[in-house]
This record gives structure tokens, sequence and C-alpha cells, in this order.
């Protein structure tokens, strides 16, 4: 339901300091995004590069949390399975970075006199 979901987000919110990283992060995407003017396709873009990210990273907070119930004691195949769900939220923030280098750097680079107009 929705009131769990906004649970688990507030949760993360509160105690995963990663995540107060990823909202201060998007927020400014999200603003240069507005600044530089992009195109609907790219802001579709961005947000699912966005989206990943935070998906990869609230499934990692509740795989690591199920395994530490399931196994309180250091166990090789848990730590195993933590290292994996962190590695995708590492796979997911380098492709982030690339998609919105690719939309915004050009722009930026437009507004702030570095590249001539297009």
């Amino acid at each position: 339901s929705f009131n769990y979901a906004l649970a688990g987000w507030l949760y993360m919110l509160r105690w995963q300091k990663n995540t107060r990283i990823m909202s201060v992060a998007s927020v400014i995407v999200f603003g240069v995004a507005f600044w530089v003017g992009i195109s609907r396709v790219e802001w579709a873009l961005l947000v699912v590069a966005i989206t990943i990210v935070w998906l990869t990273e609230f499934l990692n907070a509740g795989i690591e949390a199920a395994i530490d119930i399931a196994a309180p004691d250091i166990h090789p195949m848990a730590q195993v399975g933590k290292d994996v769900a962190s590695a995708a939220v590492l796979l997911g923030v380098v492709a982030s970075v690339i998609v919105g280098l690719l939309i915004l750097a050009p722009p930026v680079l437009v507004k702030i006199g570095l590249l001539p107009p297009a």
C-alpha cells in the first residue's frame, strides 16, 4: 500500500545518508536541467537514470536488512549478497552520471560560454 511505501521512503531519508545525498544531487540535476532547458526526451532519460539510482539504493537497503536478520553472524555468502547489492547501486550511479553528463554538459558549456551555441 501507499502508506507502507511512504514509510519505507521516509525510513531511507531518515536513516540512510546516501539517500539524503541522492536527494540533494537529484534536486541539483533537475535545477540544472531547468536552467539549460532540455527537451522532453532528455527529461525522460534523466528521470529514468535518476530513478534507477533510487531504485537500486532502496533495493540495496532492503537486501542488507533482510540479510542482517537472516544471518546475524558474519557469513561469507551474506557478505556476497551485500556486496552484489551494493555493486548494483554503483552500476546505476555510474550509468546515471554518464547519462547526466551526455545530456547536461553540452548545454551547460554553452550557457557559461565555453562552447559556441549550436
